[in-house]
């Protein structure tokens, strides 16, 4: 079995590294920290026309056709980049939101509480595994920039409205460009989708948020090691002494791990017979929210001091990991969904 990238593969994600660079610059995306909007429409727009949103919809609707393994090595550089934005939730909504698949329209997602109120921290959509105490007001992500908002339950999944919410903006999210709203409850909303629906969404969105995770993971790696080159102390780089070193090593570590973990998952939900793609989509996603999370901590911690600025970007990739740590089941839950599966494996 070659577990390699295809050469088409390779293409794909280094096209959307190139598109991030070109297109998303980090220094361009800091110019919207704090603001109400920091989808740019055009931008979002191009993403579309690239394929980012359309990759796993059959080619006779309009989509590339492409598995969830391709689509994780698209999300894997949205994150290293930080894009901003409900990229997950644009890229299911795909096909059933018209204008989703090529950008033109910006979908939102939210997990419609049990009992209704409350909701998982952020937006985020927990994999329905282990019960979740409620928490009010209801949290939604990038209100303002939504066309659409789309609530998830184990029913199934309702459209909502953005513009009918009374909704207030929270004034210090974690993320700067992670906006949040809070409601204190979500309207019954239009039925758009089943419960096969959800529980698919449940499953594929936390394989491409762990993705992003990654990205994120991978980039702090690169951002501590390019500054333990060249930052000196005593006369020599501080790469040299060996507790920065087994610092980057242990970034480097968890990365792979964590990919390789993405990747196993993502071919699972793409071919059914090689395992239980839920349990993958679980401990991917375990992987890649501690990789992100540990990973943004000691990338703080090589840059000593300055890491500890608003200037040195190493924080806004650990407040996003933050935030996306909160989605499609927090790591209580996932390991708490995985310790299940796992004793059911070896009652059997």
């Amino acid at each position: 079995m070659d577990f390699e990238l295809t050469e088409f593969q390779s293409d794909l994600a280094t096209g959307v590294r190139r598109l991030c660079e070109g297109r998303f610059a980090l220094d361009t995306l800091r110019r919207a920290e704090g603001s109400d909007r920091v989808v740019e429409r055009d931008g979002w727009r191009q993403l579309g026309g690239a394929g980012v949103f359309n990759l796993c919809l059959g080619e006779d609707t309009g989509g590339l056709g492409l598995g969830l393994a391709d689509a994780a090595l698209v999300f894997e550089e949205l994150g290293r980049a930080l894009v901003p934005g409900p990229l997950v939730a644009s890229h299911l909504a795909a096909g059933l939101i018209e204008g989703a698949d090529d950008g033109s329209v910006v979908v939102g997602l939210v997990e419609r509480p049990s009992g209704g109120s409350g909701a998982t921290a952020s937006g985020g959509l927990a994999i329905p595994v282990v019960p979740v105490v409620p928490v009010v007001p209801v949290v939604i992500e990038h209100l303002a920039d939504l066309d659409v908002l789309l609530a998830v339950s184990d029913e199934g999944v309702t459209s909502i409205e953005p513009s009918t919410l009374d909704a207030t903006r929270m004034g210090r999210p974690m993320d700067p460009l992670t906006p949040l709203w809070s409601v204190s409850s979500l309207p019954a909303g239009t039925p758009v989708a089943g419960a096969d629906v959800s529980a698919r969404w449940r499953r594929d969105g936390a394989v491409l948020t762990a993705a992003l995770q990654i990205g994120a993971a991978a980039w702090t790696t690169e951002l501590a090691v390019e500054y333990a080159k060249e930052r000196k102390q005593f006369g020599r780089p501080i790469g040299g002494f060996q507790a920065i070193k087994h610092l980057c090593a242990d970034m480097v570590v968890r990365t792979e791990v964590a990919r390789a973990a993405v990747h196993a998952a993502a071919v699972t939900v793409d071919q059914p017979d090689v395992g239980d793609a839920l349990v993958a989509a679980a401990g991917a996603k375990l992987l890649a929210d501690e990789a992100a999370l540990a990973n943004g901590r000691s990338c703080i911690q090589v840059h000593g001091g300055m890491g500890f600025t608003w200037e040195v970007p190493a924080h806004l990739a650990y407040k996003r990991a933050r935030v996306l740590a909160t989605q499609f089941g927090t790591d209580h839950e996932l390991a708490q969904s995985l310790a299940q599966s796992l004793a059911q494996s070896l009652a059997q």
